[in-house]
């Protein structure tokens, strides 16, 4: 049994980590300051002998003797990192020093979970993880984007220096069960209005692409990259490479809900990427992984699964 430290552990891909990772018969310590996270998401988990939850914010030191820790705790829809863009710098690297600091000291392997932001609005296409990226470092979701980078760099850096075992992912557009239904994020937003026969709001004229991952599938990346090799540390992109043009994603979920929603068109947000496609080679070299779950078959179940929050 592996003691397990899961920042960000009741939000939306930390919370089914820490349930796949308890199903293993590992002991987990989930912690998060409910920002965006939800205790409901982890209220099936309260009680589990082996599952400890922690109200705490990673800005501040935290002391635990653990084997492992998976580095989620950040914002990472617009809406929501926007709202307080100096937290979000201050999560992503603060969060970044303490998570690795306690590595450091109880020798632990720790994994980032960075992203595709890191990419900004690429000039190449699929994003390979050898591009440096094109990230506007003053504008509106610099805050998300830059301190994603510099996390990056300090997890390098504390490799590099003092031998810490590191992982680096970078998550693709991800989805599914326990998504926020007022997070801000595409599919998140188009399943909520087209439930509620809502007019859908597509920002520009729809043809900008994104790659959408199925929650279940990122779990088992992130798995077997911290059980790979220590000598591989990353980055590697973890996402699916089929990609939609956000009108095929709103045409799919109108028809998949049976919805009389219409579309409408808003001005594209500032920095707003026009291509999003990863380049998942390196995945299926060292990790054998690549993603299963189709988006038709994804978008029923997280269909479902809002029909149920919806209700409530």
């Amino acid at each position: 049994m592996k003691r397990i430290l899961i920042s960000g552990g009741a939000g939306f891909i930390g919370s089914h980590l820490c349930e796949r990772l308890l199903n293993e018969g590992n002991d987990i310590i989930c912690l998060d300051n409910y920002f965006t996270g939800n205790k409901n998401n982890i209220l099936h988990l309260i009680g589990h002998p082996h599952f400890e939850l922690v109200r705490h914010d990673v800005t501040t030191p935290y002391y635990a003797e653990v084997d492992e820790i998976f580095n989620l705790a950040c914002p990472a829809s617009p809406i929501h990192y926007q709202y307080n863009g100096i937290k979000t710098i201050k999560t992503s690297v603060m969060g970044a020093i303490n998570m690795l600091g306690l590595a450091k000291r109880t020798r632990a392997k720790i994994l980032q979970a960075s992203t595709s932001e890191v990419y900004g609005d690429p000039s190449i296409h699929p994003q390979t993880e050898d591009y440096w990226g094109n990230v506007n470092p003053i504008g509106i979701r610099s805050c998300y984007d830059e301190g994603k980078r510099c996390a990056e760099s300090l997890f390098m850096n504390y490799h590099h220096q003092n031998d810490v075992r590191i992982k680096i992912i970078r998550i693709f557009n991800t989805y599914g069960p326990k998504m926020h239904p007022h997070d801000g994020r595409v599919v998140s937003n188009f399943i909520v209005q087209a439930l509620n026969n809502e007019d859908i709001t597509i920002y520009g004229d729809g043809s900008q692409t994104r790659s959408f991952q199925y929650v279940d599938d990122l779990v088992e990346g992130m798995i077997r990259m911290m059980n790979a090799p220590d000598e591989f540390i990353g980055p590697v992109n973890i996402g699916n490479p089929g990609e939609f043009t956000i009108l095929q994603l709103a045409e799919m979920v109108i028809r998949l809900t049976g919805s009389s929603s219409k579309l409408i068109y808003m001005p594209l947000p500032q920095d707003d990427p026009i291509q999003r496609q990863p380049d998942i080679s390196l995945a299926k070299e060292k990790l054998d992984w690549m993603p299963e779950v189709r988006l038709e078959e994804g978008l029923t179940k997280t269909i479902a699964y809002f029909k149920e929050l919806l209700k409530a």
